[in-house]
């Protein structure tokens, strides 16, 4: 009996070393695309060339604050793919509009050639083609957006959420608080930018990272 024990005790703390370091290699190649700080890493647009976007975007106690107003985004510098992207995000006040954009292509525009996963309270999930991308599931050519596949997964208004965006190859997944969401394959675009919009509603984001695959 007592063999059987230890037998199950080393079984135990063999499996939280392995779960540790699986971990720990993680935490190793994930790129953090926000430093809690400021906005290093990041180009700010508004298409207004006199705007003023720290008007518009701010960093405070850890947390990028978007007014929502003018439209714009905030992308980064740098170009991904195939990658994990993980980040937070809620609404201060009421629910509102928003969304992260995928794979964002060179020209500088509201809104640039991408593919949106949707940030809309309600509507987290959803997918939207934008400049002229596509996918094998965007079927109705009248209709830019292909909608959420469970009911919404999404947290009472003013509470965090988690958006959670794997990219690999030509496919796209998108999972809101877990839950997968939406399934993209054969996207027209499979590199570029990370952008997250300002349309016309306070938003906040907070623990942006990716995780790069095939390391």
């Amino acid at each position: 009996m007592k063999h059987l024990v230890f037998a199950l005790l080393a079984a135990a703390l063999l499996s939280a070393a392995a779960v540790a370091a699986e971990d720990a290699a993680q935490q190793q190649h994930r790129i953090t695309l926000f430093n809690d700080a400021d906005f290093t890493g990041w180009k700010l647009f508004l298409p207004d060339k006199g705007a003023d976007p720290f008007n518009t975007w701010s960093v405070r106690d850890g947390v990028i604050r978007c007014t929502g107003s003018p439209a714009g985004y905030l992308r980064t510098t740098e170009t991904y793919s195939d990658y994990t992207l993980s980040f937070e995000w809620r609404w201060p006040a009421g629910g509102g509009n928003s969304g992260v954009l995928i794979h964002v292509q060179d020209k500088d525009e509201v809104w640039p050639k991408s593919i949106e996963g949707q940030l809309q309270s309600g509507h987290a999930g959803d997918i939207w083609i934008i400049g002229g991308t596509t996918f094998t599931e965007h079927v109705n050519k009248d209709d830019r957006r292909v909608v959420k596949g469970e009911a919404s997964s999404e947290k009472p208004l003013g509470e965090w959420n988690q958006y959670k965006v794997v990219c690999k190859g030509d496919t796209i997944e998108l999972y809101i608080n877990g839950t997968l969401q939406n399934r993209a394959t054969g996207c027209t675009v499979t590199s570029g930018f990370i952008g997250l919009q300002s349309e016309g509603t306070p938003i906040e984001f907070r623990n942006i990272h990716i995780e790069p695959m095939g390391k």
